[in-house]
């Protein structure tokens, strides 16, 4: 697909897990050609945390369409010619290994780039190289606790992880992000550069404003579980039919909107108790009392029904199964059928849309699916191949 803007790029990726496969699929579906290192027979072991889907990981089918599988027992010494001769083609090498592996590997980013100048090394890991913290590793949840989202998700009684791999997420776009502005600068410069992304930083810089709330406030911000912490009213509440809806005001205009045109009781937009979010907050339940007190006479189509009358912004409380059914999904096409080794799946386009083309949502490669066709392309013949096989490096 050479009209796309990554077409010509190699990426060669030594990946697990979900930061840098996300990362490189992105890389992926705007072009690269995105090499998959993976261990001989078991693969990523992202395809084992799942059988949802025909028997496979939902995990890994979400992060690694439009990628080929190599598979390659890096521990072994004929790997080192391997990697040697797919570094020498690669454009950008991407690593998310335990701590001190790629380095032990020689895939440390100065030995890399002091061999290829070009090449752009990201190494995304949960601490940095430098620091207290180097040598611990990081999962997901364990990174959610440390930068302190725990403290702020959940309700009063108990934190909560956030139910999706948010850590990983969105470390791996920020991963995304580095390399791309490396590939910029190496058009400028000619030179690569080294790309270091860490989860622990990824998510404290998620969690400035309840940093310096507490630093410079003086308080901690409080867990409000489906409700915001420091807004209100701007959450969930129960309509008379016993259903569900989230609506938020985020200014004084919709507050004296929502009071005028929802609860039919314009005065309290001028009320002293209630005339700025401040003043609201720190009388929350009484503002939540006064809503569900109007909302228990109506049902949730109706009180819906206001708020959009109202301009007033709001959304219904649905399951992950209501998502796969959304009506504005299917209104913006945004399906496409991919293959995997267990059959065809639904997959969603990823929600960024260019003018000019659609991205790649190619197969999901098998482990080692694509070994042999890599070999040949960095030299190996049938013969040189079917020795690795049999001496199971690859």
């Amino acid at each position: 697909m050479s009209n796309l803007p990554l077409s010509g790029l190699t990426v060669v990726s030594l990946e697990q897990a979900v930061a840098a496969p996300i990362c490189s699929r992105q890389l992926a579906e705007y072009g690269a050609r995105v090499i998959k290192i993976e261990r001989p027979e078991v693969g990523d072991f992202a395809r084992g945390y799942d059988q949802a889907v025909h028997g496979q990981s939902g995990y890994f089918l979400w992060l690694n369409r439009s990628k080929e599988s190599l598979s390659l027992d890096v521990k072994k010494d004929e790997a080192k010619q391997i990697l040697a001769r797919l570094m020498a083609k690669a454009d950008v090498f991407i690593q998310n290994l335990a701590p001190g592996a790629a380095k032990r590997l020689g895939l440390g980013a100065d030995e890399l780039m002091a061999k290829h100048p070009r090449l752009i090394v990201c190494d995304i890991s949960g601490y940095g190289d430098s620091g207290p913290y180097a040598r611990k590793k990081a999962y997901d949840l364990l990174i959610q606790s440390e930068a302190g989202i725990l403290a702020v998700t959940g309700s009063k009684e108990s934190p909560a992880k956030v139910g999706v791999s948010l850590t990983d997420i969105g470390t791996g776009l920020y991963a995304y992000s580095g390399i791309m502005n490396a590939l910029y600068q190496r058009e400028r410069t000619g030179k690569g550069a080294r790309v270091e992304v860490t989860m622990f930083e990824a998510m404290v810089e998620w969690m400035n404003h309840p940093i310096m709330y507490e630093h410079f406030g003086g308080k901690a911000m409080q867990r409000a579980g489906t409700d915001h912490a420091i807004i209100v009213p701007y959450g969930r509440f129960t309509a008379g039919d016993g259903k569900e809806v989230m609506f938020g005001i985020q200014n004084e205009r919709e507050w004296a909107s929502f009071c005028a045109k929802v609860l039919e009781q314009p005065e309290l937009a001028k009320d002293p108790r209630y005339d700025n979010n401040t003043k609201r907050l720190a009388a929350r339940d009484e503002v939540i009392g006064l809503i569900t007190q109007v909302f228990s006479t109506m049902t949730a189509e109706q009180v819906v029904a206001k708020l959009d009358a109202a301009d007033i912004a709001n959304a219904r409380l649905n399951s992950p199964l209501e998502v796969w059914d959304h009506a504005q999904l299917k209104a913006r096409k945004r399906w496409r059928e991919v293959d995997t080794p267990g059959g065809r799946i639904a997959a969603l386009l990823p929600p960024v849309t260019t003018a000019g083309f659609e991205v790649r949502m190619d197969r999901v490669p098998a482990v080692g699916e694509d070994t042999s066709r890599v070999l040949s392309d960095i030299g190996y013949s049938e013969g040189e191949i079917a020795a690795l096989r049999a001496n199971k490096v690859v």
